[in-house]
């Protein structure tokens, strides 16, 4: 989807190490899939240990020196910088390093940029790309015109880059009225599927984690499914039948990820916030994943971030079939836990179980005798409660259910 056959880009990663420790490599690990979703080739790696970064190159002269060595002796096409670079630090490294020059966040804003199929993703993909270049215009006008395409220059990115900033602002501002009426329609489905009487079930969890094969091996919601980051962007919701017959709406949502752009952030907090209207947040986590731990913790700080408290928790330690022996994992704040394999459909009725129970915690315990005039209202008990029994008596039908508590019985 992202490969352009004309252009190979060869990239070399770089980073500043400030604490001295393992995490770096794994950071580079990470970017370095970004990179490859984005279409690139990696071919090389740079580390700098210092205290603090450079304000004027990030890496500092000498290291600035070495990675221009490293892109002559290996023929690469550009840099990529595991952090967000300033204005001047862009600027003076494009100078001196005399390639393309790239960092975390534009590979990011690069990848959902493809991704977007709505018109709300567009939007929301559009006015981040701005907001991210409109600050950095002078440091990337060079940068990007050394190459024809590549990272950096999907989406509408590339030919505002030969616009002045009053009509970036001006489009900036076009695009955020748009967004804004895209938000309010937003808010109406949800308020229509909020007064359903259906609870909400948002998936949310680090990216590639599974959440996409998830909704579509318990729905077969048809959404796209890859093993690489971001493979998803715009959420979908479907209904499903639990087991025990009751009806809830189950909602997927884009991924999270470590160092999350808050231009994107803020873009597409609409859509991020489902989880805020959800009645209980699906967490799943990929075991097989070294750094499942990391990312538990990153999927929490986005969660507190958007205002996302005091939801029921159900972590879903997914692709368990990868692994010979189940780490321990550790989640303090899940209600509960589940083991599952999505693509094999493993565990899948312990996790509709699990979904039940905690669905009931939420619910009033009903015992009624109701007549037969008002049979009706068992079955709307069957599509939005639970029935746990109905005995049929000369004066009703006499039930045992958990009901929402607005449920008026």
């Amino acid at each position: 989807m992202f490969e352009n056959k004309d252009l190979e880009e060869r990239v070399i990663l770089f980073c500043v190490d400030l604490d001295n420790g393992e995490d770096v490599e794994v950071n580079l690990d990470e970017l370095e899939e970004l990179v490859k979703t984005a279409g690139a080739t990696v071919v090389g790696r740079l580390i700098q240990k210092k205290d603090g970064v450079d304000k004027a190159t990030y890496i500092g002269s000498g290291k600035t020196i070495e990675l221009k060595e490293m892109v002559e002796e290996l023929d690469a096409t550009g840099v990529v910088c595991d952090d967000e670079l300033s204005p001047m630090q862009l600027k003076n490294l494009e100078e001196i390093v005399d390639t393309k020059i790239m960092d975390r966040t534009m590979v990011i804003l690069d990848i959902f940029a493809g991704r977007a199929t709505t018109r709300e993703g567009k939007i929301q993909v559009e006015l981040a790309q701005l907001k991210y270049r409109s600050s950095r215009l002078i440091g990337m006008r060079s940068s990007l015109s050394r190459l024809g395409g590549g990272i950096g220059t999907r989406g509408p990115g590339e030919k505002k880059l030969e616009i002045d900033r009053r009509i970036i602002r001006d489009r900036i501002s076009q695009l955020q009225r748009e967004l804004e009426d895209v938000k309010n329609h937003r808010d109406v489905m949800r308020k229509q599927r909020m007064a359903g009487d259906l609870p909400i079930v948002s998936i949310v969890g680090y990216t590639n984690a599974g959440k996409s094969t998830l909704l579509n091996h318990l729905t077969d919601a048809g959404v796209l499914e890859e093993d690489k980051l971001f493979a998803t962007l715009d959420p979908t919701s479907r209904n499903l039948k639990l087991l025990n017959g009751q009806e809830i709406i189950i909602t997927d949502t884009v991924g999270f990820i470590r160092k999350l752009p808050h231009h994107l952030i803020n873009a597409f907090r609409s859509t991020l916030e489902e989880a805020k209207y959800a009645d209980i947040i699906l967490h799943v986590v990929d075991v097989s994943n070294p750094q499942a731990d990391n990312h538990i913790i990153t999927v929490y700080e986005t969660l507190d971030s958007l205002g996302v408290e005091n939801k029921i928790i159900i972590t879903a330690l997914n692709k368990i079939d990868k692994v010979e022996e189940l780490p321990i994992i550790k989640d303090f704040k899940a209600d509960a836990i589940v083991n599952i394999a999505a693509k094999k459909e493993i565990g899948f009725d312990k996790l509709m179980e699990t979904l039940a129970n905690e669905i009931n915690k939420c619910r009033k315990y009903v015992e009624k005798l109701i007549s037969y005039n008002d049979a009706g209202i068992i079955n709307k008990i069957r599509k939005s409660g639970t029935l746990l029994s109905e005995e049929y008596r000369e004066d009703g039908i006499f039930i045992k259910a958990y009901v929402d508590s607005s449920f008026n019985i």
